[in-house]
């Protein structure tokens, strides 16, 4: 297409009164056009050739579009830097957007400052942001609406123009790595401002709030900097009018702040990462929130009272906090959560039988807790699932094929998985977990669970990471699990399985002897246990009795003979030291009469309590 559609895209220039052209996405390579077509344009006033491959540098020819007032020229391959090229002469120009190519643009936007109509600046990801020696200390002629500068950088320090902005509405200056206190002069000076994204960045300090509530501000994420101390008490009065908070991966610490009762449109509350202590609040206002990240944090306190109200939930991560108690019945309010992961907790007591009424549930992480009793035979997890409608990059931390992945919720719209691993449940694996055809990931690993792995598991069909190991299991490994094509980690070791293996055949063919070990009773490749020999040597009973012995005998004879001669052999190992050495004679006797008295004035002093108590 881009090929043969160049001849006619140069014949783009007799059409002299074109105003408005969008070759978006078309597959193209070559700039070529521009200069033959494009460029003859005089009356131009927008272009958009974002989304094609076009790369190499900017044709001076463009310099004579003094008519422009929208240029696009996103993800493509352009290079050079911004300042060298004639876009001086573009005072026409209204929206700019260079992201996802390979330009050099300086951070202060020098190039821009007489652009007095200039209302949207755009450069993400990809392109180099520079910081200048000398910032010119002068007063751009713009007053930007959207300002998103984000990519590679290496600043120091806010620039200098944003503080005469005063009508921005979203502000993005990502991943620059921007040092100094949290800009709240940026809040004051932009009364209309929606949007602030400070990610990414090496900013400190504590989080210093405006002096007059902000009743615009919808979004605000300083995720992943270094700030500190509490988060304010007042955060809610202040900006009520939140939607999403995102305080994550900084060292803020204390507790939640009651005020954020007051944030009645907050959706998604993110203070992951952090040390934040005390229990959870019991008053949020959460009608519309969708959700709720606390995890790695010092949280602790019961589940009891916390997020009553929030129907809407679809994400709750509260993982590797100090939380207590069970899991409450009434989280069969959350019919439309998705993601539950609250492992690594101190939560006991039984998997709620009410859990199974959420249809909607992707993952579920319970592990490294102390929950007890069975596994639910009705629990489920499925993939058709819908993406949070809000999202600044949260991301959910899953453990699957031995290694934790940080997954965005975005990306979860085709993953589920249960993982239940690390805690004391009992009883036998239910057979309908095997008819969760969709689930990717399920983890039953270190509990007490018995009886025979179900033949069910061979419906698995999406399966990639199965983990049964630390377990009681007993009987043979069903041959049919070898018709799992996306297996990729297979784990039964250390239980009491029972036969052969399975064959060396697909996915199956790539287990070593780590997923089979310590089963006394299992023979085959990978395993140095030939099946052959094993079946002509005597039979083993495989009672509850027999098993018992089997794993847990001793030779008492042998045992008390060994444990006599030891105790024997110290006794007189300590009497011929006293008797050849006779500073440590002299210690010896020091120390029993120091107990002796120790004993006697112990006795002599509590005689007198002892005596109050009476014999009934």
């Amino acid at each position: 297409m881009l090929n043969q559609g160049l001849p006619h895209l140069q014949k783009i220039g007799a059409m002299s009164s074109l105003k408005k052209l969008s070759l978006r996405n078309c597959g193209l390579n070559d700039s070529e056009f521009l200069n033959q077509g494009v460029c003859k344009l005089k009356q131009l006033q927008e272009l958009d050739i974002s989304y094609n491959d076009i790369s190499g540098g900017l044709p001076s020819c463009l310099a004579n579009m003094t008519s422009f007032q929208s240029l696009d020229l996103s993800s493509n391959n352009f290079v050079g830097n911004i300042s060298l090229y004639p876009f001086k002469r573009l005072t026409n120009l209204e929206y700019l957007d260079f992201s996802y190519n390979l330009f050099q643009i300086p951070i202060s936007l020098d190039p821009f400052f007489n652009h007095s109509k200039l209302k949207h600046f755009k450069s993400r990801d990809n392109n180099e942001i520079y910081g200048e020696k000398t910032e010119q200390n002068l007063t751009p002629m713009f007053q930007l609406e959207t300002l998103s500068i984000d990519g590679y950088a290496c600043n120091e320090t806010f620039p200098k123009f944003l503080y005469y902005q005063h009508n921005l509405r979203v502000a993005s200056l990502q991943s620059l790595k921007l040092r100094g206190r949290f800009p709240y002069w940026l809040l004051e000076n932009n009364t209309k401002l929606e949007k602030l994204y400070l990610k990414n960045n090496s900013l400190s300090g504590p989080l210093q709030l405006p002096l007059h509530s902000h009743l615009n501000l919808s979004f605000l994420d300083i995720s992943d900097n270094l700030f500190h101390g509490i988060i304010p008490l007042d955060i809610g009065t202040h900006l009520s009018r939140l939607e999403l908070v995102d305080l994550s991966k900084n060292d803020f610490n204390g507790s939640i702040p009651s005020s954020f009762r007051n944030m009645s449109l907050l959706q998604i509350l993110d203070l992951s990462n952090n040390d934040i202590s005390g229990s959870l609040p019991s008053d949020f206002s959460c009608s519309n929130m969708i959700g709720v990240y606390l995890s790695r944090n010092q949280l602790q306190g019961s589940l009891e009272d916390a997020f009553f109200d929030c129907l809407q939930l679809v994400v709750l991560d509260l993982s590797h906090n100090n939380m207590t108690g069970s899991i409450p019945s009434w989280f069969e309010r959350f019919y439309q959560l998705g993601y539950m992961i609250l492992g690594h907790n101190n939560i006991e007591g039984e998997i709620p039988i009410q859990l199974c009424n959420l249809t909607q549930l992707s993952l579920i992480d319970l592990s490294h807790n102390n929950l007890s009793g069975h596994i639910p035979p009705c629990l489920r997890s499925t993939s058709n699932f819908a993406s949070l409608s809000l999202s600044s990059g949260e991301e959910i931390e899953f453990t699957t094929k031995r290694n934790i992945y940080s997954y965005q919720t975005s990306m979860l719209d085709y993953f589920s998985g249960i993982d239940l691993s690390c805690n004391k449940l009992i009883g036998q694996i239910p057979i309908q977990i095997g008819y969760l055809n969709e689930i990717h990931v399920l983890n039953l690993s270190h509990n007490n669970l018995n009886g025979k792995i179900p033949a069910s598991f061979s419906n698995l069909s999406q399966i990639e990471s199965l983990d049964l190991s630390h377990n009681n299991l007993q009987g043979n490994i069903h041959s049919q699990l070898t018709e799992l094509d996306f297996l990729e980690v297979f784990n039964v070791s250390c239980n009491d399985l029972s036969g052969k293996t399975p064959e060396k055949v697909k996915q199956f063919a790539t287990f070593d002897e780590s997923s089979y070990r310590d089963n006394p009773l299992l023979c085959g490749w990978p395993l140095q246990k030939d099946c052959a020999t094993m079946e002509s040597s005597p039979s083993i009973s495989r009672n509850s009795n027999d098993t018992e012995e089997s794993n847990c005998f001793i030779d008492m004879e042998g045992f008390y003979v060994s444990f006599g001669v030891a105790y024997v052999m110290v006794l007189l190992t300590i009497a011929g030291v006293l008797f050849i050495n006779p500073y440590w004679r002299q210690v010896w006797f020091y120390f029993v009469e120091v107990s002796i008295d120790k004993c006697y004035y112990f006795l002599i002093d509590n005689l007198g309590c002892l005596s109050k108590f009476k014999l009934f």
